[in-house]
């Protein structure tokens, strides 16, 4: 097993219905903040930690995204017949990733401070730690309403609770998923499994943080792009 992870997994199937008539006709990682397609952000961050693969799953207007990603070398893994939530999408992605830990990125963020991708790779102990998140603490977030998703202890091993948000960015194991029979499920069946195991973790965000899942995100996100 590689102790830094060399691949990524860009999420980038989703049907994007929070931004309402936006991505009626165009993918929600296709939708412009300050000018430049959201999905190139997270591009941004994972580029700069330079894995040797980056994968994004296809499922909404797939043909939109495979011309904007392919040519700038990002593997796809489409969904044509259904799509696989991230836990089942992750997994149908691993032919393309390989078998070790790897990064993943949802792509409808923008973060503000040091880049995310970098701090996991800087922490990742994958001895004692089977998935790490990027989580932010509620008061560093833009444009969000919520009390969080997890609550860590002076460890960094997390529990369902408020507090932090999980931010969309990780190191994670990828085994784990093999232990569901559904084909499509979420991610956080497996957090829920490492939790048991108590190997699960966090690091929280020292930066800014702008969900950009609903169209008043995107003048946010805006916004503070202006300001950094």
């Amino acid at each position: 097993m590689t102790r830094t992870p060399e691949a990524a997994m860009l999420f980038a199937a989703g049907f994007g219905t929070r931004m309402g008539a936006l991505t009626s006709t165009m993918p929600k990682p296709l939708i412009e903040v300050a000018g430049r397609p959201l999905i190139d952000y997270a591009l941004d961050l994972i580029n700069d930690v330079h894995p040797k693969r980056i994968v994004a799953n296809l499922h909404y207007l797939p043909d939109q995204l495979e011309a904007h990603l392919a040519p700038k070398g990002v593997l796809l893994s489409r969904e044509d017949a259904e799509i696989l939530e991230t836990g089942g999408g992750l997994r149908a992605a691993l032919p393309l990733l390989g078998t070790d830990p790897v990064y993943t990125a949802n792509s409808d963020a923008i973060w503000a401070g040091p880049n995310p991708l970098a701090l996991l790779r800087d922490a990742w102990d994958p001895d004692r730690m089977d998935a790490l998140l990027m989580c932010v603490p509620v008061a560093r977030t833009i444009g969000y309403m919520g009390t969080g998703d997890f609550t860590a202890d002076a460890s960094g091993r997390i529990t369902r609770g408020p507090g932090l948000i999980y931010g969309g960015i990780q190191i994670t194991k990828t085994d784990g998923l093999m232990n569901f029979q559904q084909k499509s499920f979420s991610l956080n069946l497996l957090w829920d499994q490492m939790h048991s195991q108590d190997r699960l973790f966090a690091l929280s965000y020292p930066g800014q943080w702008c969900d950009v899942g609903r169209p008043e995100g995107i003048a946010l996100a805006e916004e503070l792009l202006a300001s950094v």
